[in-house]
């Protein structure tokens, strides 16, 4: 996940400073940094942000980044109030106070990992870490977290609250899947369907995409492209497991914040394996001399479906070919 910090001051330059330098060290991918300078003082290494803040904050939530604010959390909520809309695709918020001391994730603590990237940065840096939601202070299981961790679907939102209240009162929580179902009611069941009585009903996710691209394509053109495809397919994006490519377009920006934006695994393939998917593929012989495979987005989409079933073959964009495959557990 992108992750853009801004600050106001030296003193909050000096804290996205000491972050990356840590990050450096660690082999950790550093935070953009960006600086909001009326004198037009810019430290080396910062951009300066043209427009206003507001301005800034929703075209980073448009991109699916953290953002991270050493200054006061005041401005931090005022500059993202206009974009704020749903918890479980909501970007992850962290504001930091000036002299690096506390840092506190103030949305998206659960779904969007805000709560364990604030910890990450507090270890970077020497400060503490201040963490509200109630399932961590109180040491409870967290439905979200588990929905995250495991690439799970969330189906009816309102059972994470039911499940959290009553892991915060120290009772047990019961977990089952479809094949294993008890007669009794469950606290949360992970299953894509069931006729059982839940609480919070998980769901794998069925579905992995398929890229091929030229190089140097933004996330924007991707983004566009794809959705497109699956808006067609009658697909929420919700719903897909994994993006898959070749292995020589893992480092491709554009597919790595898009993948980014929508919390997806991106998984690669060497040529040698690609050509050992098993299916008939529509062939490119540019493609072939290019890459060392006739066909990327559909070779990929079927491996990373473990040899599932093709939903939507090829299909071409400017620069850009998806294909979407059913896994192989759903057929």
């Amino acid at each position: 996940m992108n992750k853009s910090a801004i600050c106001f001051t030296k003193r909050g330059a000096e804290v996205i400073r000491r972050i990356n330098e840590a990050a450096r060290e660690k082999g950790m991918r550093q935070v953009s940094a960006y600086v909001m300078s009326e004198d037009g003082d810019v430290p080396d290494g910062y951009v300066q942000v043209k427009g206003t803040l507001r301005e800034w904050a929703g075209e980073r939530f448009a991109d699916g980044d953290c953002i991270i604010c050493v200054g006061a959390a005041g401005i931090a909520v005022r500059a993202i109030a206009g974009c704020v809309s749903d918890k479980l695709n909501d970007p992850p918020v962290i504001v930091i106070d000036d002299g690096g001391s506390f840092v506190i994730p103030v949305l998206s603590g659960h779904a969007g990992g805000a709560d364990r990237i604030a910890a990450t940065i507090a270890g970077l840096i020497g400060a503490v870490p201040v963490i509200t939601t109630s399932t961590d202070v109180n040491g409870a299981f967290a439905a979200d977290v588990f929905a995250a961790e495991n690439n799970l679907r969330i189906i009816n939102r309102e059972g994470i609250k039911k499940v959290s209240s009553k892991a915060i009162e120290g009772k047990s929580i019961t977990l089952s899947i479809k094949d294993y179902p008890p007669s009794d009611p469950v606290d949360v069941m992970v299953a894509d369907e069931t006729d059982r009585e839940y609480s919070l009903l998980l769901a794998p996710k069925k579905y992995v995409i398929g890229i091929g691209l030229k190089k140097g394509k933004t996330c924007g053109e991707i983004d566009e492209f794809v959705s497109g495809v699956l808006k067609d397919a009658d697909i929420d994006v919700s719903d897909v497991y994994a993006a898959c490519t070749i292995d020589i377009k893992e480092n491709e920006r554009g597919l790595k914040d898009f993948c980014s934006k929508y919390r997806l695994p991106l998984i690669t393939f060497d040529a040698p394996l690609l050509n050992k998917a098993p299916g008939s593929f529509d062939p490119s012989d540019f493609v072939r001399e290019v890459t060392g495979t006739d066909n990327v987005c559909e070779r990929a989409a079927m491996l990373g479906s473990d040899g599932g079933e093709m939903i939507v073959r090829k299909t071409k964009g400017e620069g850009l070919t998806c294909a979407v495959a059913r896994r192989r557990r759903y057929l």
